[in-house]
């Protein structure tokens, strides 16, 4: 006789953009980014008001190095421990860190050695914190939801990055640099109550992947022979990390001086930045409504080969609304790509090994990414705009390749929603 629990059908998961849990991790991670937003205005006029031009680089440069040092080291604390608490932690430090230095700075001068100790501690806790969110929405809701998770997460961002600066921007004129970084250490501590409240599911490993964990090196070793040997997520860390190192440098930098060469001025680059977020937003917005995209994996390989394709051109088109239109179209497309090649990574990882997986994507984004920046520079420098972002282009073409070239990634689907006992989809009605 069955008993009550194996007659009764479980009940679906609700989703994401109905379910509290992912409300709260959402709501608990944009506070966090506004306050990173917040922070890095603060970190970089309380730089300009303590030393010249020279510095500003150096106090803004201090935290990329730990953070790039230190990020794999991040991926195995982060499948050690609880991600959730992890999180935590990584909030409740940078907190304290720049409500400290908010004391440090409204009782003295902000001194650049001040400065320079923050940025390096918080670079260092981003180490820790940047893993433990890429293995986190995994554990919070279904695998058939991760996409619409992953587009509202962008979303997030994108508030983030219009609600920050204006906002650290206002605090440093109305209360100089110590009301901006209690602004910022605010906001981390909104988060804080936030996180709490988030409810976790227990780690079930795929079968044969979990080892006994070791020594951090052991286990570290053993992450990035899980990638390597994995066939669809190495294939896609791969094409990240050479879209990364071949494309941003040249949208970051090369957009710059590619508006000053055609002479656009800064309201043309206002005009070209503003319409590649507005793509990229439109593409969070897409994941987030749609929540499955079919033949995902074919997808990802043919917005990887628009966006570049539109990164060669944005350079030989003559007009400033046309570089403006390929702008929105670069956007779109990245998004696309970036959002599905993350759902992919997190749906086909062991759990077991998820925090480390990301550790390595992110390491390519913030390690291998800043690389291509002055090589951007001096190449369009040396041979104009045209050729380097066309060169660009065929370099995000050949990350393209890659992923068309691996059986793993043509076929690669994401799940689909758990349909119930009677064979409707879970969650329809009659």
């Amino acid at each position: 006789m069955a008993t009550a629990e194996t007659a009764l059908p479980a009940r679906a998961p609700a989703p994401a953009h109905r379910d509290g849990n992912v409300l709260r991790w959402l709501s608990a991670y944009t506070v966090s980014l506004v306050g990173d937003s917040v922070y890095f205005v603060a970190l970089g006029w309380s730089a300009q008001k303590a030393a010249g031009p020279a510095e500003v680089g150096l106090v803004m440069a201090s935290g990329a190095l730990p953070r790039a040092l230190l990020m794999l080291g991040g991926g195995v604390v982060a499948d050690r421990a609880d991600p959730r608490r992890v999180i935590l932690g990584s909030d409740a430090l940078r907190c304290l860190l720049i409500l400290a230095v908010a004391a440090a700075v409204a009782l003295t001068a902000p001194a650049l050695w001040i400065l320079v100790v923050l940025a390096l501690l918080f670079g260092a806790v981003d180490a820790l914190f940047v893993p433990a969110v890429g293995a986190l929405p995994p554990r919070i809701t279904g695998p058939d939801q991760l996409a619409r998770v992953a587009g509202m997460r962008s979303l997030a961002l994108r508030l983030s990055q219009i609600a920050g600066p204006p906002a650290g921007g206002l605090a440093m004129a109305l209360g100089g640099p110590a009301t901006a970084f209690t602004l910022a250490g605010l906001f981390f501590a909104v988060s804080l109550p936030l996180l709490l409240t988030i409810r976790i599911r227990p780690v079930e490993p795929g079968a044969g992947r979990r080892t006994e964990p070791g020594t951090a090196r052991a286990d570290l070793l053993e992450g990035l022979r899980y990638i390597r040997r994995h066939p669809l997520i190495g294939p896609l860390v791969v094409a990240g990390a050479i879209c990364e190192l071949g494309l941003a440098g040249t949208l970051n930098v090369g957009l710059v001086l590619l508006n000053a060469e055609r002479g656009w001025g800064p309201s043309g680059y206002g005009w070209i930045v503003s319409a590649f977020g507005a793509g990229a937003a439109a593409s969070a917005l897409l994941l987030a409504v749609a929540g499955r995209l079919p033949r995902a994996g074919l997808v990802l390989s043919a917005t990887l080969l628009a966006g570049s394709a539109g990164a060669a051109a944005i350079a030989l088109v003559p007009h400033l609304w046309t570089a403006v239109v390929l702008a929105a179209v670069i956007g779109l497309n990245a998004g696309v790509f970036g959002g599905l090649d993350s759902v992919l990574v997190q749906t086909a990882a062991d759990p077991a090994f998820l925090g480390r997986v990301t550790s390595v994507v992110m390491l390519t984004m913030v390690g291998l990414a800043p690389l291509g920046y002055p090589l951007a520079g001096a190449a369009v420098g040396a041979w104009g705009a045209a050729p380097v972002f066309v060169g660009c282009g065929v370099l995000g073409a050949l990350g393209a390749t890659v992923t068309l070239t691996s059986g793993a990634v043509r076929r690669a689907e994401l799940p689909r929603a758990p349909r119930s006992s009677g064979g409707r989809r879970a969650g329809s009605r009659r």
